[in-house]
């Protein structure tokens, strides 16, 4: 699957960023391929959860239940740093979300998360994939499956544009 940029914030060196998926309710495998120059270099960091890792590169899983207006959102730093919260709605009631550790490979070309999903409901799920991407010259995009507003927000339904 390929993410499209949004247009008010054009990437400059960035070609494409392609998603490989193969999601399930038990062990779910992404890889984010970004095409281009190299991205703002990663510091290692422990594999811990962090918060604010949208604000440089990150690749994120967006998971809603097709029944209610609660959904999940997980982010993958190619530092090893990850998040994982649930919400009651749309951007409302965040918490931390039990989750164990994904597994976060650092490619020369992206990343690649292994991620344990059997907690999430049972159910048709809509899926919104994502990254926040800084170039080395500080340039940000934002890049989606699909964008539904003037500016990025990955939270709106539009963003959740993969029914599994």
């Amino acid at each position: 699957m390929e993410l499209i940029p949004h247009p008010a914030f054009p990437p400059r060196a960035i070609e494409n960023i392609e998603v490989e998926a193969a999601i399930a309710r038990g062990r779910t495998v992404l890889r984010w391929r970004v095409a281009g120059d190299p991205l703002m270099p990663a510091i290692a960091a422990p594999a811990v959860r962090t918060d604010g890792l949208w604000q440089t590169n990150c690749f994120e899983l967006f998971v809603k239940p097709v029944a209610g207006e609660a959904y999940f959102e997980f982010n993958f730093a190619p530092s090893g740093a990850w998040a994982a919260y649930a919400l009651d709605g749309y951007r409302s009631g965040l918490k931390q979300a039990p989750l164990d550790p994904p597994v976060i490979e650092r490619l020369a070309d992206g990343v690649r998360v292994t991620v344990d999903m059997g907690g999430l409901p049972e159910g048709t799920w809509q899926v919104g994939l994502s990254a926040v991407i800084e170039e080395a010259d500080g340039t940000k995009s934002y890049w989606a499956l699909a964008h539904g507003g003037e500016q990025p927000d990955f939270h709106a339904p539009a963003s959740f544009a993969l029914t599994l």
